[in-house]
């Protein structure tokens, strides 16, 4: 599963986690967003997200965090992909 930057900003409260590495995080991210760098959540989902909610994830341009949603959603994770990461969020501005 996918979304746009657009949508996401339309949401309640969602659960947004950005899996880049904690240098980048530190550099800028979209805001609310918790850092969980993607090996971490490849190896150990279990220890940061569970199988009842929601999650949406980014990298800086989608690629990793596409890939890893569908790694993730494979063993049943509700995962979604923000399309264009970090930079379209930085585009918005």
């Amino acid at each position: 599963m996918q979304i746009t930057l657009q949508e996401l900003l339309k949401l309640n409260n969602p659960k947004i986690i950005d899996i880049r590495s904690k240098d980048e995080y530190i550099m800028g991210t979209i805001p609310t967003s918790i850092n969980i760098p993607s090996i971490k959540l490849e190896v150990s989902p279990e220890k940061y997200i569970n199988k009842h909610d929601t999650y949406y994830i980014f990298c800086n341009n989608g690629k990793r965090s596409k890939v890893l949603n569908e790694k993730l959603n494979i063993q049943g994770y509700r995962t979604v992909n923000i399309v264009g990461g970090y930079y379209n969020y930085l585009l918005r501005k």
